[in-house]
């Protein structure tokens, strides 16, 4: 995986890197299956009004090759809140109903998570190749997932930088 950008310590600031509107493509891989998807979408980060917190907005389409006995094609969306630390360069990332989910930065310090959700661990990475481009990989394993899913976004043209 690519080491952070060199611009991403502590003087960073994450919430004016997000804001605005970006393209998403992701790789799914369902390991105990071997099952392969996609998702091709949008995310919107927009300002929540409450001080520096950002919403957090995903929509788009997500194909599985093979999905209760077939293919399948559908719409899929998310939502997640993400909040100020007491560093300019992380956010903390909650869910819409308030539970936390793990911390977000591209530093060498904070770039790396992860999130218990009963019974799966989830193990995060965040990487930022430049000022319009950040990938991220969530490695879920346990006894109900065993997935890779694999992000990478691009800054929208004529989205704020």
């Amino acid at each position: 995986m690519n080491s952070p950008a060199p611009d991403a310590g502590p003087e960073f600031d994450l919430r004016a890197y997000l804001l605005g509107a970006w393209s998403v493509e992701r790789t799914l891989l369902d390991r105990a299956s071997g099952t392969r998807g996609s998702f091709a979408g949008a995310a919107r980060f927009t300002e929540t009004g409450d001080g520096g917190g950002l919403h957090f907005h995903e929509e788009g389409t997500v194909s599985w090759t093979s999905y209760n006995g077939g293919p399948f094609t559908g719409p899929a969306s998310r939502d997640y809140l993400l909040r100020p630390t007491d560093a300019r360069d992380t956010l903390d990332m909650f869910f819409p109903d308030g539970r936390p989910f793990h911390r977000m930065g591209f530093s060498e310090r904070s770039r790396q998570d992860r999130h218990w959700c009963d019974p799966d661990t989830y193990k995060v990475s965040y990487t930022m190749i430049g000022p319009h481009e950040f990938r991220y990989r969530w490695d879920v394993t346990g006894p109900v997932k065993d997935q890779l899913l694999e992000s990478v976004l691009h800054r929208r043209p004529g989205s704020p930088t």
